[in-house]
């Protein structure tokens, strides 16, 4: 009987003449987002990667210098593209893609796609992400909206019911024949966008690409389902059909619109941020008390020295083997590299707090689930961020040591104008980011997945009750 019933609301959808229309405006704007989203893609990432091979070359070919004005001229790094971030922009307009490598200093990356945009970004970007977060939900009501409230008003559900068919086998075939409906109108979509990817060979099976993929599907459909469920026991709620779709807008309203910006205030509220003027300040005082690499004379230095002379039984920086001003310029960008890494961990841990509100609320709106799980899988989320920054840095601080090593093995002390060509620079890696797998995203958005399924087997284990208890008429 579930199958039948099934069947006469696919059937009876598809015919809909409203619903088609509403189907056909979402579908377009579907292809639109994924063509925009593409073409945005790969120009992004032949820029950055054209970019991040320049720099490259550009370190590994300099002309002779000296190791630690090698150090100061540095080199860029770009944040590249992820593949599937073309699906979902998450955070990525509005963080820097462009980051300086220096000596002594950890900088932020700059350069965000909203800096060189109007204000009207803020008001979000059209990408598949939210057609489908935001107006397939919409769809989802529009067609959902009279399940069983259209039933009472003319009189076909009590006529369901005396022909001995139970009222949860026909909520269950309904909730079925949605969701084939909402299924045939998005997998042709996605199937055409996986065979556009294989044929633009972004799908690397050592990277899990495809697994990414079929996670981003699984997770909308479940989004979707979810929906489709609240949308029909919120119509078996009502014997009004204009009552049942305001009351399911008001529900998008608050789930799509008003709880993403609340959870966000409340984060901020919480957990205020310092600025970056008032964190920069910060971190200069700390420098400025610490080791100074270019001071060679305080105390501290002196100290090192003395145990150096010691070490190898000379009194003299002369008659030591190794230049001592290379191991005091290690030694200040160590401390250095401490109290950057100290407070960029610091303000990261706070803004990690803000969006554990937004986290947490998903167990009371499946869009905040859906939003944060899309972002992770689709490796534009603020992990994958923070991932870059912190791999960026690491990098940063390990070639400035190993120029600092050059100086303190190959030169002697005080030697300020010995230069090395440039088969000394081809010794050093280029800097290179690799996307972290699928599973170091899932574990960053566990409870988002959660939440997904405590939303599925909550309005799954209501659908039989609360539907049993609504009125037939």
């Amino acid at each position: 009987m579930i199958q039948s019933i099934a069947k006469k609301e696919y059937l009876s959808s598809i015919r809909d003449r409203r619903f088609i229309v509403i189907a056909i405006i979402i579908s377009i704007l579907l292809v639109m987002a994924t063509i925009i989203g593409m073409q945005n893609y790969e120009s992004l990432k032949n820029e950055r990667n054209t970019a991040q091979q320049t720099v490259n070359d550009q370190f590994t070919n300099s002309t002779a210098r000296h190791p630690h004005r090698m150090a100061h001229y540095g080199s860029y790094a770009f944040r590249p593209k992820s593949p599937l971030s073309f699906l979902d922009f998450g955070i990525d307009s509005f963080t820097g893609t462009t980051l300086y490598m220096e000596a002594h200093r950890q900088n932020t990356a700059n350069f965000s796609e909203a800096q060189q945009s109007t204000s009207l970004i803020r008001f979000g970007e059209m990408s598949v992400a939210f057609v489908l977060q935001i107006l397939v939900p919409l769809l989802i009501i529009f067609l959902c909206f009279g399940a069983f409230s259209q039933e009472k008003e003319t009189g076909t559900l009590k006529i369901l019911l005396s022909q001995g068919v139970s009222i949860t086998k026909i909520a269950w075939g309904k909730i079925k024949g949605y969701s084939l409906v909402v299924a045939t109108l998005i997998y042709p979509a996605f199937f055409l966008v996986c065979i556009v990817l294989f044929l633009q060979g972004n799908f690397d099976w050592e990277t899990g690409m495809l697994a990414r993929y079929l996670s981003f599907i699984a997770a909308y459909s479940s989004y979707f389902f979810i929906f489709i469920m609240l949308s029909v026991i919120v119509s078996a709620a009502y014997t009004n059909s204009s009552a049942s779709l305001i009351t399911l807008l008001g529900i998008w309203m608050l789930f799509c619109v008003i709880m993403p910006k609340v959870t966000a205030n409340i984060g901020d509220q919480l957990y205020p941020s310092i600025t970056k003027a008032e964190m920069n300040a910060e971190i200069h005082e700390e420098v400025l008390a610490g080791i100074d690499g270019h001071n060679s004379k305080d105390e501290r230095a002196e100290a090192m020295k003395q145990e150096l002379f010691d070490k190898y039984g000379v009194n003299s920086l002369e008659d030591l083997p190794v230049n001592f001003d290379g191991l005091w310029l290690a030694k200040g960008e160590e401390q250095s590299s401490k109290t950057y890494s100290k407070h960029f961990d610091e303000i990261t841990q706070t803004f990690q707090k803000q969006n554990k509100i937004a986290t947490y609320a998903a167990l009371i709106n499946p869009f905040l689930a859906i939003r944060n799980l899309s972002m992770g899988i689709a490796g534009s989320d603020f992990y994958r961020y923070t991932d870059f920054l912190k791999k960026a840095e690491k990098y940063r601080y390990q070639r400035t040591q190993k120029l600092n090593h050059i100086q303190a093995t190959r030169l002697k002390y005080g030697d300020k104008l010995t230069r090395l060509d440039s088969k000394t620079w081809k010794e050093f890696e280029p800097f290179s980011y690799t996307t972290p797998g699928l599973w170091w995203s899932i574990k960053n958005h566990w409870f988002s997945v959660f939440a997904l399924i405590f939303w599925m087997f909550l309005l799954s284990g209501s659908t039989t009750f609360i539907i049993r208890k609504s009125k037939i008429a």
